[in-house]
């Protein structure tokens, strides 16, 4: 087990060196002087090529690109991703700030979604209609396929402008959070149900399954009591899939609400070309990444019985 947890560990560890180092070779390929982004273009003619050589001195981007490069990372291991180009802020006081808004916005998702993903599942699994559990068990496909900002401009439409039932922008109270994450929560759930759906479908035909049939157990009985604990716990293998949903519909749904958190954060770095921050935040959106990922694969193993003897045996797969 010890092993096995090394091996996960590394792994991580080797996600966050990569997305790093990623990051760091597109911005520096960008076509663009990071020193021009940190002066006002409206003042650009105040602006003497001495101050520019100076800025770029401060910030080290006169070094060639393989000290720049050592440089960041050495600052990067002490937990320095330096200032924001365009504000000056320290980039970690940056995203800290706006984070809990964000982490708020992307839990009411999360349970959201999981409840919607269950709905869905156990209402096609248990009519015994073939067509309207055939077309219940589409709507994932249909979540998945439709984009996040066409969604979010629906529902804006139908519940704000027109029914205005919730403010349509804005990070006041709770009815200002309904909306975003509604929208944030279905493309989020889609991939869940369609996991679930599998999982009932091979469940209802086990051999336990027929023996609790047999005995009289009912439909509903038998897919709560027996299926749903075996289906569910394979769900915990897309907790990736489902955070990396979750971060990229955040930049989405921060952005067609006004919400102020890290996602418009994100989106707002990335239009300014604020080099500095956009660094930060993929790093730390891959470390929280790796540390879900991480926990999953130390969880999975303790409740799985079949999965816990192959790594006690030192048979389990590196990575699944």
């Amino acid at each position: 087990m010890g092993r096995y947890i090394l091996a996960k560990l590394g792994q991580s560890l080797f996600v966050v060196w990569a997305a790093y180092s990623l990051t760091f070779v597109l911005l520096y390929v960008l076509p663009y002087d990071t020193v021009d982004l940190m002066f006002d273009p409206s003042e650009a003619e105040l602006v003497s090529d001495a101050d520019k050589e100076a800025a770029r001195a401060h910030y080290g981007l006169d070094q060639p690109v393989v000290v720049q490069y050592a440089t960041r990372l050495f600052g990067a291991l002490h937990g320095d991703f330096g200032h924001s180009v365009r504000t000056g802020e320290n980039v970690w006081s940056m995203i800290f700030a706006v984070l809990p808004q964000t982490a708020i916005l992307a839990g009411v998702a999360l349970v959201l979604a999981v409840i919607v993903a269950f709905v869905i599942a156990l209402s096609a699994a248990y009519t015994r209609s073939r067509w309207l559990s055939q077309a219940i068990a589409s709507l994932p496909a249909a979540g998945v396929s439709v984009p996040v900002f066409l969604v979010g401009l629906a529902i804006l439409q139908v519940f704000s402008f027109q029914l205005r039932w919730f403010p349509p922008i804005g990070n006041d109270g709770v009815a200002s959070l309904v909306l975003p994450a509604v929208t944030l929560a279905i493309p989020v759930s889609a991939p869940i149900a369609q996991l679930l759906l599998k999982n009932f479908e091979l469940g209802l035909s086990a051999p336990y399954v027929t023996v609790s049939v047999a005995k009289g157990a009912s439909r509903l009985w038998v897919l709560v009591r027996d299926i749903l604990k075996n289906a569910s716990l394979p769900a915990l293998t897309i907790a990736g899939l489902t955070l990396g949903n979750l971060l990229a519909g955040a930049v989405i749904v921060e952005t067609i609400y006004s919400r102020s958190g890290l996602g418009r954060l994100t989106e707002t770095a990335v239009r300014t070309q604020d080099v500095m921050l956009v660094q930060a935040v993929v790093v730390f959106a891959a470390i929280v990444f790796v540390v879900v990922n991480f926990v999953v694969d130390v969880i999975y193993p303790l409740l799985d019985p079949r999965l816990r003897t192959r790594v006690l045996a030192g048979t389990a797969p590196a990575a699944r």
